[in-house]
């Protein structure tokens, strides 16, 4: 008889997961850009001190993996 594989989780290529990270972010740079811009002429402060590209990137490492574990 055959012993019981543990389960292993599914690796990301490693690549292909770049290649979508970066268009993610590549997307999600000027619309981070247009909410900050908005946000300095309205009442909202939504991405704060930290910045554009860190709410792109942010956006990115959150967006990316879905794709993977869809």
């Amino acid at each position: 008889m055959h012993e019981a594989q543990p389960h292993r989780h599914r690796r990301m290529p490693r690549a292909e997961y770049w290649v979508y990270f970066s268009l993610i972010f590549a997307i999600s740079l000027p619309l981070a850009l247009a909410m900050w811009l908005a946000g300095l002429v309205g009442p909202s402060r939504r991405i704060g001190e930290r910045g554009v590209i860190h709410h792109a990137w942010s956006q990115a490492r959150i967006i990316t993996p879905q794709i993977f574990s869809a």
